[in-house]
């Protein structure tokens, strides 16, 4: 079942002479994990951040972003903050909080969720991250890793139906990149809906459903993740995946 319909998607920056995005158009459908590569300043971070509401940049936009066959834009601040998580690059700025339990309920205590459900969707994910070790310490003394893990464990505990990442891993070193990867893969496997921005193409090549690979605003190649990693038919995919698919 589709999730998420982008249908001739177009983005200009304010003062900006060309458009970042132009006719974008793809599907999500529900379970599926779907990669969005391609070079800096492509326009994947803003055709994601679009996505959501709270995050989308400002700027001249046309075109339909549709959630479950309703325009993102009719959503209103609760429905979205609970359907559409979002974790970012930085795990430093996603931190807002003094205690890793006081970040896990942050979130679900700002919509104003009853504290006995806050309780127990903060439980259940400090079981489902390993972070009961950990769940009192004090967010500035976790590692980078660490600090990926509750973000995404905060977001899940809004219970979303779509998870999007954009480069959870680019601030990371390659143990805590480890780390990060093991967990979206186990998501995966649990079949949570996810588009994620990376150029962890390996992984992608393993664990994605669909990969679809970006060039100046446009989208130049897309399919099943394995062909378009293993047999790229355009010249600039090919010259990406170079240098981003070793491993």
């Amino acid at each position: 079942m589709e999730i998420l319909h982008i249908e001739n998607l177009n983005f200009r920056y304010p003062k900006a002479e060309k458009d970042t995005l132009h006719n974008i158009s793809l599907n999500i459908g529900q379970g599926d994990f779907t990669v969005i590569c391609g070079a800096t300043g492509c326009g994947k971070t803003t055709l994601l951040k679009l996505i959501k509401n709270e995050l989308a940049p400002a700027g001249e936009k046309n075109g339909e972003i549709l959630y479950n066959g309703k325009s993102i834009d009719s959503l209103g601040l609760r429905e979205s903050a609970c359907a559409i998580g979002f974790v970012g690059q930085n795990p430093d700025n996603q931190i807002v909080t003094d205690k890793v339990w006081h970040e896990l309920s942050f979130g679900l205590e700002n919509l104003g969720v009853p504290q006995n459900v806050i309780r127990r969707r903060v439980g259940e994910m400090a079981s489902y991250f390993g972070i009961q070790d950990w769940f009192r310490k004090k967010t500035d003394e976790l590692s980078g890793g660490q600090k990926q893990r509750v973000a995404i464990a905060r977001a899940l505990a809004m219970e979303p139906e779509v998870l999007l990442f954009d480069e959870p891993t680019s601030a990371l070193d390659p143990q805590m990149v480890g780390e990060v990867l093991d967990v979206m893969k186990e998501l995966a496997h649990e079949g949570m809906t996810m588009v994620v921005v990376t150029h962890e193409m390996a992984f992608a090549r393993d664990v994605a459903d669909r990969v679809i690979f970006m060039d100046g605003g446009v989208i130049v190649e897309q399919g099943d993740a394995h062909q378009v990693i293993e047999h790229p038919r355009e010249e600039r995919t090919r010259q990406f995946l170079a240098r981003y698919s070793e491993g």
